[in-house]
């Protein structure tokens, strides 16, 4: 079984079955599914009879403000109702609920198949959790000045880096909680950090409309992308490492792009795609074995998720999905690709 799904806070959307079927013919789409507060997604099983829809209980009791895959069947989340949930989207159950932050969850992050997960919150501080162990934290990363925005794994679960509004970014040793490195740049107030597959580099965006490459072996900068006209809110690179996508802010169809962005040769500016009317939350690489064309996500708080052609930058035809809602999307747009 494969499940794709796309979490925006609490909001649901209903893609085109019609695209669907047609951009994977070989595959049976089930009917969108329509979940509670805490976790939104439409799957597609290979091979298999379509099954009802269950509806669950939601997993917070506030907005869901991150969301990633743990195991095949697991995903980890974070909400502002300061709780880090793991939670079983096969039986759309709550499997285990942590406690020990003391203002909201900002993100939530973790090497896929892991056992280990972590959290950055409003309360400066960073925390690994056990699948295996207790309600509570078994480790501590504090060290920041400000709300912790950015959070990433390195590939193999040996370092942490995080960043702040503080305009830090750090490096931690995962198993003693050691700072190992802390580097500042005036106005550097970290948006999101992700790491680079294969690779010893950081990709982060920024409020000073910057996106940087850092080194993380001695946590410099390697490399900074030409600026923006926008704040960037978000980053992602490619599975292959060779791309990297940042999103901006913006209003009333101002800004409002997503960017791609050459990581290996030129490290110019690519494309832009552009079709969004508010600020760009996040955006994410689809993997390539959805379908013959690469594709990007991208959700924003016009209440829009919006996939479109990696290579020519437009939107797919019916793959803008409408969300009924009161509130805007959270910063967290996500999938898992489960074989």
């Amino acid at each position: 079984m494969k499940l794709f799904y796309i979490q925006c806070n609490s909001l649901p959307f209903l893609p085109s079955l019609s695209f669907l079927n047609s951009l994977y013919p070989s595959m049976t789409v089930l009917q969108p599914c329509e979940l509670p507060p805490s976790l939104c997604y439409f799957s597609r099983i290979i091979n298999s009879p379509v099954k009802a829809i269950q509806q669950y209980s939601p997993a917070h009791t506030d907005a869901v403000t991150s969301v990633a895959a743990l195991k095949s069947d697991l995903c980890v989340s974070g909400g502002k109702d300061k709780t880090v949930v793991i939670y079983n989207w096969r039986s759309g159950a709550v499997l285990k609920r942590f406690l020990g932050h003391e203002r909201e969850v900002t993100k939530v992050a973790c090497v896929f198949e892991s056992n280990r997960f972590f959290s950055a919150s409003r309360d400066k501080t960073v925390m690994m959790w056990e699948l295996s162990g207790n309600s509570g934290p078994s480790q501590h990363f504090p060290g920041h000045d400000l709300v912790v925005t950015g959070l990433a794994v390195s590939p193999d679960a040996s370092q942490l880096c995080t960043g702040s509004r503080d305009n830090t970014i750090c490096k931690w040793d995962i198993e003693t909680g050691e700072c190992l490195c802390r580097t500042a740049i005036s106005r550097n107030l970290v948006t999101h950090l992700c790491w680079v597959p294969g690779e010893p580099y950081i990709i982060q965006t920024s409020e000073d409309k910057l996106i940087r490459m850092w080194d993380s072996r001695e946590l410099q900068v390697a490399h900074t992308f030409p600026g923006k006209q926008h704040i960037q809110t978000y980053c992602d690179v490619s599975h292959d490492g060779r791309y990297c996508i940042s999103s901006s802010n913006g209003f009333a169809g101002e800004g409002c792009e997503a960017t791609l962005w050459d990581l290996r040769q030129t490290r110019n500016r690519v494309r832009e795609y552009k079709g969004h009317f508010q600020t760009i939350a996040s955006c994410i690489f689809l993997p390539k074995s959805l379908g013959l064309t690469p594709v990007i996500a991208t959700s924003s708080h016009d209440c829009m998720v919006k996939i479109w052609n990696q290579d020519t930058g437009g939107d797919l035809q019916g793959t803008t999905w409408s969300m009924n809602v009161t509130t805007r999307p959270s910063n967290f747009l996500s999938y898992s690709l489960i074989s």
